[in-house]
């Protein structure tokens, strides 16, 4: 259905065909597959359906457009702000304001109306009130400092500005987490000669009287594994669980990977699984049903009891076939330690491979010095930070590599001693 909005005067000696070509712009900043083809289409369709009608107007380029149903929500908010509707532009500036503390934001806003707001609007805020005197400057050097991607793959999600939230988000959304193929005890017929199928080679024989005329061979048949996230969405949490959902996201709906399924679990005082959630391929819808989904958000911890009602109820359904977990937690919790430490034993031994990603890690002094630290972190494979886009790209490392254990046996050793 078309937005409503006011309606607005036409110039005679407007360039329409222009200010197409600048919308198609913005849409293909905003995500959309838009291209000079479309472009040109969408000129022509104009001219022909005529300009008597907003609404015609809106159809007519919605229908040249979009190619998706996923894709409606974004072009409606692109095209209600570049059209000029100027109390939905102050609604749109609002919306890049605020610091967003969680899944569920300050201000209510629909799927795909922040990147709008950042396409056309280029994700900057108004400036902020000079309280210097005029006149008065600052030079600054920066020949030896790293450049604004660099310094912002390493910089803190806690510590992150609304601006910069909204670039490590785009960033985070390239990145990929590939995996390397199981090898099973099955084969199948294979070209290469490194292993001889003796029963095909036989069978073969015996349709030539005995004859071996060929020999065939096999290889063994390889298989992807299941990636399962279970993030912390407790109130010390929150800070870093919507940086890393929409790495999961990502990861999710990024086609030739080699994860055969991702699995993304929530967890603060109970379990959600948010995995039907994930699937929707604009990430603001996604993570919005999400929000919805997990009534549990910013309150307290409960590790856990969340770990015994993933292992009772969904461990056998997900966690086949090798399948690697992510563990996203602080490591603080409220309940009984060895009730913690069962439990996490149970996960291990379920799956291929359990990473524990903890943002408390970046601190350089950390110990393991709380009940709940101490209780996962012999049960786990691999303990890395979880802080920043930089530790998020280190993952591929822990997953391909078995060897890599990250920070666990440096830390179980301050533990026994």
């Amino acid at each position: 259905m078309s937005p409503t909005y006011p309606a607005l005067d036409i110039p005679d000696d407007g360039k329409l065909a222009h200010n197409i070509a600048h919308f198609a712009r913005a849409l293909r900043k905003a995500g959309l597959p838009v291209g000079p083809g479309r472009t040109l289409d969408a000129a022509r369709a104009v001219a022909a359906a005529g300009f008597d009608r907003r609404e015609d107007f809106y159809f007519t380029l919605q229908a040249i457009f979009v190619s998706r149903p996923e894709e409606r929500a974004t072009f409606a908010q692109v095209f209600r702000l570049f059209w000029r509707d100027p109390r939905y532009l102050d609604h749109m500036m609002s919306l890049l304001l605020p610091q967003v503390h969680g899944v569920q934001e300050d201000r209510a806003a629909q799927a795909a109306e922040k990147r709008a707001a950042e396409a056309l609007l280029d994700g900057k805020l108004p400036p902020p009130p000079q309280d210097s005197p005029e006149g008065d400057q600052i030079e600054i050097d920066a020949t030896a400092t790293m450049s604004a991607e660099e310094r912002l793959k390493t910089l803190d999600f806690e510590q992150m500005s609304a601006s910069e939230i909204a670039e490590a988000k785009r960033m985070l959304a390239r990145l990929s987490l590939p995996v390397q193929p199981l090898k099973t005890r099955r084969s199948a017929p294979s070209t290469l000669t490194s292993r001889i199928d003796a029963r095909r080679t036989l069978r073969g024989a015996m349709r030539s009287a005995g004859e071996i005329a060929t020999l065939a061979h096999k290889a063994p048949v390889t298989r992807w594994p299941n990636l399962v996230v279970l993030c912390d969405i407790s109130g010390s949490m929150a800070d870093y669980s919507r940086m890393v959902l929409h790495f999961v996201h990502a990861v999710a709906n990024r086609r030739g990977q080699g994860w055969a399924r991702v699995h993304a679990f929530t967890f603060g005082t109970r379990l959600t699984n948010i995995t039907r959630h994930l699937r929707a391929r604009d990430v603001d819808a996604a993570l919005k049903a999400a929000g919805s989904e997990a009534q549990d958000w910013s309150g307290g911890t409960r590790i856990g009891q969340c770990l015994h009602a993933f292992n009772r109820d969904w461990s056998r359904r997900v966690l086949g076939q090798g399948a690697v977990v992510l563990l996203i937690t602080d490591g603080l919790d409220r309940d009984d330690s060895t009730l913690l430490a069962r439990e996490t034993e149970r996960l291990h031994l379920s799956c291929r491979r359990l990473i524990w990603l903890n943002p408390l890690l970046r601190w350089t002094g950390f110990a393991p010095r709380a009940e709940g630290i101490r209780a996962i972190l012999p049960h786990v494979d691999s303990f890395r930070a979880g802080h920043s886009i930089a530790s998020l790209e280190a993952l591929g490392r822990a997953i391909s590599e078995p060897s890599d254990h990250g920070e666990r046996d440096r830390l179980l050793a301050l533990i026994r001693s």
